[in-house]
């Protein structure tokens, strides 16, 4: 049980990074108009919020406000089999809260012919998982964890020549992050943080703790001719504020930085009435220590929260989304996708995800927008990612009495948003 005690607090920090999955933990698109094209926009700005995926994109949108929520509901489940792992063998429905509204807001300003103003803000990522029924192998009562991720992106444009954009945006973020249920575990590296008086007892129910951090976004729109546009986008890695209160469970006492992330799009009008755009976006989950680094850190000796503590060993995610609009006729136009992420959870690591089963990997969209007879604009769009499954595979060490643990999950999204040119 003392290596439990060591392990098991770590299932925590796996757990804050990934239970809202679609790309990773980022979402699979960032706008409702985006959300309905599989989440292309690197190429293809359409709104104020198009900043999160290129900041060049707010240089195409002209003078305008976007205000939209997205319902989201995911449905996790884990399943632990054989072997003999403290009486925990069942299925465990991590649903007790599915329901989730996502906000986002965007305004955008010409200041002239060259330059544009603007500011994005957008949920990034995060998670909440309820659990139903405690699970013994962690705690008395039912787990539940919660994070979220806020990005407020100031932003500004400049127009080279005719033919192209490019874009600045600092993203200025935020976090939350809350854990309850793991009341079996307790921080045990009393060395590195202090007197046993000094250091935290246990790592749940300790309340919400805050993080605030920034970063930088760069994107270029190029329009090579009449029919193909070209983009590509950076973002820097985000650097966060430590979570103190969980400081025993995260790498580096209590970092939780959000990855760096870049991409290419294109989009090609094919017809007068109809788009073509793709995008292929790369996540670097594996730079971030408390996401990227292995549980084998620990048995090399480096304690939960220390520099080299251990992660769970997230591999680096590939997203390619495809998407489609069609001008309807002047008031209407509907939008159709497809999103497909690679898999960041390893087969040996489902133990640590079983608080966090964020394992779906490929996404259809629909979407619309209708032009009210004032010019402004509602639009939809909806979001349904298939049931994956990550069987585990040598995912349970003997030491917790062998077995394995397995991840499910599905998701489901209908997203609204208003706006207006001015």
């Amino acid at each position: 049980m003392k290596l439990t005690h060591k392990l098991l607090p770590l299932v925590a920090a796996l757990a804050a990074a990934n239970a809202h999955a679609t790309d990773g933990y980022f979402a699979h698109g960032y706008g409702v108009k985006s959300q309905g094209m599989g989440g292309v926009g690197i190429a293809l700005p359409q709104d104020a919020i198009a900043a999160a995926a290129n900041p060049a994109g707010l240089g195409l949108v002209g003078n305008r406000v976007d205000f939209g929520v997205t319902w989201f509901r995911p449905q996790r489940e884990a399943e632990i089999v054989g072997g003999n792992t403290f009486g925990a063998d069942g299925k465990y429905d991590a649903n007790d809260t599915e329901n989730f509204i996502i906000p986002e807001f965007g305004y955008n300003r010409q200041i002239n012919p060259d330059v544009t103003l603007g500011v994005s803000v957008y949920g990034n990522g995060g998670m909440n998982t309820d659990f139903k029924k405690a699970i013994p192998i962690f705690g008395s009562t039912p787990p539940r964890m919660d994070l979220a991720q806020l990005f407020i992106a100031p932003t500004a444009t400049w127009k080279i020549n005719q033919s192209n954009i490019v874009g600045v945006a600092v993203n200025l973020a935020y976090q939350r992050f809350e854990i309850k249920g793991l009341q079996n575990f307790t921080v045990v590296n009393h060395a590195q943080f202090g007197t046993p008086s000094q250091s935290p007892n246990h790592v749940t129910n300790k309340g919400y703790d805050s993080s605030y951090g920034a970063g930088v976004h760069i994107g270029w729109i190029g329009q090579i001719n009449d029919t193909v546009t070209l983009g590509a986008s950076y973002q820097s890695k985000t650097y966060m504020s430590k979570f103190d209160k969980y400081k025993g469970l995260f790498a580096e006492e209590g970092d939780f930085d959000i990855p760096e992330s870049y991409g290419l799009g294109i989009a090609v009008k094919a017809t007068p009435k109809l788009t073509i755009a793709a995008d292929v976006q790369r996540i670097e989950y594996s730079e971030v220590d408390s996401v990227g680094n292995s549980l084998n850190n620990l048995f090399a000796g480096n304690q939960l929260g220390s520099n080299q503590g251990p992660g769970f060993a997230w591999k680096d995610v590939t997203a390619v989304k495809v998407g489609a609009s069609y001008g309807w006729n002047e008031s209407l136009t509907i939008r159709a996708g497809y999103n497909h992420s690679t898999q960041p959870i390893r087969k040996s690591e489902t133990l640590f995800n079983i608080l966090a089963p964020g394992v779906v990997q490929d996404h259809v969209t629909f979407g619309a927008t209708y032009i009210l007879p004032n010019k402004s604009e509602l639009s939809f769009s909806y979001m349904h990612a298939f049931e994956e499954k990550v069987r585990g595979n040598g995912s349970i060490p003997t030491n917790f009495g062998g077995g394995e643990a397995n991840l499910k999950m599905y998701e489901d999204s209908l997203g609204i948003a208003y706006g207006w040119q001015f």
